[in-house]
């Protein structure tokens, strides 16, 4: 595993569903955009959790990634808005389960005259650490 990867993996080490702490969630989800922010998005991929790497290859996700972002410049501010909880059933064990989103608004240097929402999922896998499952930009 990567650096990168490695130390956002570092603060979602073992935990139970329940003891998820929306400040731990904020942090990571802050962390994992900080990847993006540095051009670090394949090391994102890389600590992703199995469903991700199924839905998407590298590569792709690599590039979809700087497809959405890239146009829109450095970050120029970001707060964090939501922290959601949910459950997902689905036959597939790998999709399955209870995900966090966490969510922020984010100005950009490209797009000052607007709000970008960003959101980072997370999965909590079987060993009882939380994945990345997810970036998007709305």
């Amino acid at each position: 595993m990567l650096l990168g990867a490695a130390f956002l993996a570092s603060w979602m080490s073992a935990a139970s569903a329940q003891d998820a702490d929306p400040t731990n969630m904020v942090r990571g989800g802050l962390q994992a955009i900080q990847l993006v922010d540095q051009g670090k998005i394949g090391e994102l991929w890389d600590g992703s959790g199995p469903a991700t790497k199924k839905r998407v290859a590298r590569p792709e996700f690599v590039r979809q990634v700087e497809a959405s972002r890239s146009p829109l410049g450095a970050a120029q501010q970001r707060t964090w808005i939501s922290v959601n909880r949910q459950m997902v059933a689905n036959e597939d064990p790998d999709v399955a389960g209870q995900y966090i989103n966490v969510e922020y608004e984010t100005r950009f240097a490209n797009a000052s005259n607007r709000v970008v929402r960003e959101m980072t999922s997370f999965r909590l896998d079987s060993s009882g650490t939380w994945r990345l499952s997810g970036y998007v930009l709305r």
